[in-house]
């Protein structure tokens, strides 16, 4: 054999061990929470929709990636990327902190507001709390601000899933919710919404909203630039339009 031909040979062992790893890097497992509309539910059929799982779509589409998205409890969701259950989480997780030293944050894809929601024919006020049942979800920033800034004042009610508070406000177990604002729009729209109202102003806790990956992963680098790319050629603004008629990136 000459060494042309061992050349070619050595190369072609080459590209046949590293095509499995090429493949493999090009899969990705997505997490989102499948409970909070309209950025993640499960349809009528089962399937998972919404905004974080449009957004999730055009990203691996950019990327050229091979993409699953699975549905995890939100109590859940961290420890399962921490467990290798899936590669990233995109399901309107706020960047804090106390996460950040967990995970990595990709660049924010969208922002969000706090604020009350409660009967339209109630008195509820946000100036006037004292004694009042006010719900939210537990493990999110909504639940945090309500126990940190009103927990002394207010008998505070943490709920699992934001359907559940929503459920619990409905039903008359509770005087108002603390609620990401772009949630609760939808849900007002909504039959079961159509009753109760904003209180009050929003409240602005400059809330940036990115996907956990895990700490040093390149997945982190690899969706920001797809996430520059689907900002730049509108596919972010055409599935923006889709849920909201004005902009939340």
């Amino acid at each position: 054999m000459n060494l042309k031909h061992a050349l070619a040979g050595v190369a072609l062992v080459a590209a046949t061990l590293a095509a499995p790893f090429s493949m493999a890097a090009d899969k990705v497992r997505i997490a989102t929470e499948g409970a909070y509309a309209p950025f993640n539910f499960i349809d009528e059929s089962g399937e998972l929709k919404g905004f974080d799982v449009d957004i999730a779509n055009a990203l691996c589409e950019q990327m050229k990636a091979d993409c699953t998205i699975v549905a995890q409890d939100w109590d859940g969701i961290i420890p399962g990327l921490m467990a290798r259950k899936y590669d990233a989480i995109i399901a309107s997780m706020s960047i804090t902190p106390e996460r950040s030293r967990v995970v990595d944050f990709t660049d924010p894809y969208y922002s969000n507001s706090l604020i009350f929601v409660a009967p339209k024919k109630g008195s509820f006020s946000p100036e006037s709390v004292s004694g009042k049942a006010i719900g939210a979800q537990r493990a999110t920033i909504a639940g945090q601000y309500l126990e940190d800034n009103l927990g002394d004042k207010v008998s505070v009610k943490l709920y699992d899933t934001q359907d559940n508070a929503y459920l619990d406000l409905s039903s008359g177990r509770l005087d108002a919710i603390v609620s990401d604002q772009l949630p609760a729009y939808d849900w007002l729209r909504s039959d079961e919404g159509q009753a109760f109202e904003f209180k009050g102003e929003k409240i602005d806790i400059d809330d940036k909203i990115g996907i956990a990956v895990r700490k040093n992963d390149k997945l982190r680098q690899k969706m920001n630039k797809a996430l520059k790319e689907i900002v730049e050629n509108g596919t972010y603004d055409r599935i923006n339009a889709k849920y909201f008629p004005f902009s939340i990136y």
